[in-house]
């Protein structure tokens, strides 16, 4: 994937394991859990990113490996084209200024401790961005804007509702005026009626202000409706990922295809004709993922050399529209 103008986020080559030690006493290093496993791909300025796939699959830890929550093993992300990775500790602070993360569960990512106002006032006071006399202002501000009374900044969280502390923990990624915002499965812990609500507002905020969204979920027909395009990843490593048009009508990598099928369709005519693809066995351990193609196990259409050779990341597509596919059965 070749840099541009376009692209906000540069993803190359991440690796993100965690060790795996025995012992008691004389703790030794006996293996790593590789959670993400070289994976390259980029965000555009202005686009939504949907990151779909299992649990486990190191979705989560992508996200927060791009914001440096945690650190990569190897590989790089770069950031308008500045290293994110290797960047000192005041420039990776001013970086972090234009990345900020709206976490899963809105019942613990926020101090049950710290007032409404305290919360999203936070970065304010960590970024030192106002006077401490315009932040309560600022404050009220950001909660009108996500749909809060302004004049709730002295509750505390267990006084809300989980779609009402969602809004919160969206008023506090936004306090600092981000760029770029990882979405980690933001509705999943939510009712279906609430989860509209919240994916109404991310995209009513990204065409007010400009964002760029990493969206991580599990629901297919969410990420349809919110992304651009969209990344299938499995076991550490991405599958398929291209717009969400062609990636919806005509998947190529079979974990793709098989996830697609699970996707009810509100038509029965048209329920009854799909062919659905049942995947048998469980998922490997990344601790000790299969050779060649991560999928292979549990994949219809193996073959003999996927056991041997691992698939090469690459574009299948054209100039029009880049699809990228790590398969050996696709283009035979």
């Amino acid at each position: 994937m070749n840099p541009n103008n376009d692209v906000l986020v540069e993803v190359q080559d991440l690796r993100v394991y965690f060790p795996i030690t025995k012992g008691v006493l004389i703790q030794h290093h006996s293996g790593d859990i590789k959670a993400v496993d070289g994976i390259s791909f980029n965000v555009k300025r202005g686009e939504t990113l949907g990151l779909v796939g299992e649990s486990g699959c190191g979705k989560s830890t992508t996200g927060r490996a791009i914001l440096q929550l945690y650190r990569p093993t190897s590989g790089d992300v770069l950031y308008e084209g500045q290293s994110l990775v290797h960047a000192s500790g005041g420039n990776l602070r001013h970086l972090r200024r234009r990345v900020q993360m709206i976490f899963q569960d809105p019942y613990s990512s926020l101090n049950p401790r710290m007032t409404v106002g305290s919360i999203v006032g936070e970065p304010l006071e960590v970024f030192n961005m106002l006077p401490p006399r315009e932040r309560r202002d600022r404050v009220q501000e950001l909660l009108k804007r996500v749909g809060l009374n302004p004049y709730f900044i002295n509750r505390y969280p267990h006084e809300f509702s989980g779609g009402q502390r969602q809004r919160i923990g969206v008023a506090r990624a936004l306090a600092v005026e981000p760029e770029f915002i990882v979405c980690d499965e933001p509705i999943s812990a939510l009712d279906v009626s609430i989860q509209a609500q919240i994916i109404n507002l991310l995209e009513e905020l990204q065409d007010e202000l400009g964002l760029t969204y990493l969206f991580i979920a599990h629901d297919l027909s969410v990420v349809r409706h919110i992304s651009d395009r969209v990344a299938v990843m499995y076991l550490g490593k991405l599958c398929e990922l291209t717009d969400r048009t062609t990636l919806y009508e005509n998947p190529l990598h079979p974990y793709t295809k098989a996830l697609l099928s699970a996707v009810p369709i509100p038509d029965p005519d048209v329920e009854d004709k799909r062919h659905r693809v049942i995947l048998e066995g469980d998922i490997p351990s990344p601790a000790n993922p299969p050779s060649g193609c991560r999928f292979r196990t549990r994949c219809y259409m193996k073959i003999d050399r996927c056991a041997e050779e691992e698939p090469v990341w690459r574009n299948v597509g054209d100039a029009a529209c880049e699809h990228w596919v790590a398969c050996h059965r696709v283009g035979e």
